[in-house]
């Protein structure tokens, strides 16, 4: 008799399932690598049907357009929507949707191309007279007397060696401005080293306090180290530039998938919509780290550098994923990407430039890169306080995309804000799933924060002062709403009064729970700067200065404000998109009367 099967805790079926989500994960990450490794395979291919007769003289254009998939030009294609252009009888019909007018304009280019090349083709042949009958041949002349030619330098043409009208000695030798060393010959140029008193510089630049603005260039070529500046932008170059490239090709790859229709292939196959977005995104994500770490070592760094980039990789990726998602066209997803890819780029840059300066530079991870770079040290804190906000923004893009894709939302023609509106809605099932979605959302309110910081701290408190409070109104209010009417928009709570205020209450909360993490701005020396005490003011942190009473006021007070001011957020959300949008404002004016109250009470 066969011993009884011993009792399991379910253990290893949890380890098969992960197993199996594994396989499939990298299955499908092999299956996107192999795509885009294919030679030759255009990344817009095929996007716009075209019904077209192979004897009209459009079809060689359209068929020769990568873009461009040629159909059967049947009568009733356009109206059942099995093309986006019809062309029969030499007339280009398309329906008046965005998508209709994209694919007209793409096939009037793919004419003109063709039209084009033909023309090269009889100038090639030797007939550039009939291809190009007209030629243009610009002239550059001098104006009033004064030469233009650089190239002489000998003042023959009135304007001195320099070739500018300030006036130059007759035999040519300059103006009356040159500057002689004591005993040199005329003409000679006078040694500049910034220690020349009157406007010492380095090359003529002018010096501040009595020292060159860069320093001096003494000493052998060895010993002269560029400016930090140049430091972090050589390093925002090597490390960003490349994963420009890398989510041109991610985001193209999403929107094929969406506009070829060959999601639908992912959609029916057994898999989560996170395994196929992991899987999507591992290849994309391997190449920029793979071109990140030889960049690290090859300038001297190591794990630390290597680490503090993956932030950066992800948040470029996750918001690639959102572009590809939200897009409708190529037009569109260029418009996204380089809105991406400016923003991201001025966050790691921006704050990175100040490394040696102020502690502003921590919120950058470049900045890790140039502390281990530079030999300093990186403090656990430090670095958590860098790359965290990254990380969690990351993660809460690529769930909100995550989201959206299913078939109502993948292959649907929505404009852009109709999609962003699905996003936020998704998650929300009730008051407490939009205090988690408003906890989720920090991140980004934090992101942007620290980013004006950055901008603002170098200005007179006079000025960066009334811009800093009403930007920090202006972030955190939209920050606590916007979900709130992605979920009003899309039904997820009734209209009611009671309703919007029980709704808005719960951001609110949810806000003043999150917004303690403003305290860690303590941990790299924040506090120490007029903006960042601000900051901190207008959270209710960092008043140590203050009496009791005063501190539990200003304490407990974010709440009651955050509260009332998402409350009036929600109550307008509840009633129409325009009601939303003077309620928002609203919200901000009583924001930031609120942090100017505080911080004359702070200061």
């Amino acid at each position: 008799m066969s011993e009884p099967p011993a009792e399991s805790d379910g253990r290893p079926g949890r380890i098969s399932r992960v197993r199996r989500r594994m396989k499939h994960l990298f299955r499908i990450a092999r299956w996107e690598a192999s795509a885009v490794a294919v030679a030759g395979t255009p990344q817009d291919a095929n996007v716009y049907r075209v019904g077209v007769d192979p004897g009209s003289p459009y079809y060689d254009p359209v068929a020769s357009d990568p873009s461009l998939s040629v159909r059967e030009p049947e009568s009733d294609a356009l109206a059942d929507g099995d093309v986006e252009v019809l062309i029969t009888q030499g007339i280009v019909q398309a329906y008046d949707t965005p998508k209709g007018r994209t694919a007209a304009a793409a096939v009037k280019s793919a004419v003109r191309r063709y039209n084009e090349r033909l023309m090269q083709a009889e100038a090639d042949a030797g007939n550039e007279a009939a291809a190009f009958p007209v030629s243009v041949e610009l002239r550059y002349v001098s104006r009033g007397g004064i030469g233009i030619d650089a190239g002489s330098g000998d003042g023959s043409d009135g304007g001195g060696s320099g070739g500018d009208n300030s006036g130059g000695t007759p035999d040519g030798s300059g103006g009356s401005d040159a500057t002689t060393t004591p005993g040199a010959a005329p003409g000679t140029p006078a040694t500049v080293d910034g220690s020349d008193g009157g406007n010492g510089g380095v090359g003529g630049i002018p010096s501040i306090g009595g020292e060159a603005l860069f320093g001096s260039s003494e000493g052998r070529p060895s010993d002269i180290q560029p400016p930090f500046p140049f430091v972090s932008l050589v390093l925002a170059f090597a490390f960003v530039v490349p994963m420009n490239f890398v989510i041109q090709a991610y985001a193209s790859s999403i929107l094929g998938e969406r506009t070829n229709r060959r999601g639908e292939l992912t959609l029916i196959a057994p898999v989560s919509p996170a395994t196929i977005v992991a899987g999507k995104t591992l290849p994309y994500f391997a190449v920029m780290m793979g071109v990140a770490t030889i960049t690290a070592l090859a300038l001297g760094g190591g794990g630390i550098a290597i680490a503090a980039v993956v932030p950066i990789a992800l948040l470029f990726l996750s918001a690639a994923f959102v572009g590809g998602m939200l897009a409708r066209s190529h037009k569109e997803l260029t418009f996204v990407l380089v809105s991406v890819s400016v923003g991201i780029t001025s966050y790691v840059f921006v704050p990175a430039v100040f490394t040696n300066v102020t502690p502003i530079a921590a919120i950058s991870p470049l900045t890790m890169v140039v502390r281990e770079l530079e030999g300093a040290a990186v403090t656990a804190p430090v670095f958590l306080f860098s790359t965290v906000p990254m990380l969690i923004a990351s993660a809460v893009l690529f769930g909100l995309g995550g989201g959206l894709y299913r078939e109502e939302d993948l292959f649907a023609q929505k404009p852009i804000p109709g999609k962003v509106v699905d996003a936020l809605a998704g998650p929300i099932r009730g008051a407490k799933s939009v205090a988690g979605l408003t906890i989720l959302l920090l991140p980004f309110v934090v992101l942007a924060e620290l980013l004006a910081v950055a901008v603002l701290f170098v200005l007179p408190l006079s000025v960066s002062l009334p811009v800093l409070l009403a930007f920090v109104a202006i972030i955190e209010e939209i920050g606590k709403s916007i979900h709130v009417f992605a979920g009003f928009e899309r039904a997820r709570f009734d209209r009611r009064l009671r309703s919007a205020v029980v709704v808005g209450a719960a951001s609110g909360a949810g806000f003043f729970i999150a917004e303690k993490v403003v305290v860690l701005v303590q941990v790299v020396g924040l506090d120490t700067l007029d903006v960042g005490e601000v900051l901190q003011a207008s959270a209710g942190t960092g008043l140590g200065g203050t009496s009791p009473i005063v501190g539990i006021a200003l304490v407990s007070a974010p709440l009651v404000l955050h509260v009332v001011t998402a409350g009036i957020s929600a109550i307008g959300a509840s009633r129409s998109r325009r009601a939303y949008l003077f309620a928002l404002l609203g919200a901000v004016v009583v924001h930031t009367l609120y942090n100017l109250t505080v911080v004359t009470l702070v200061r």
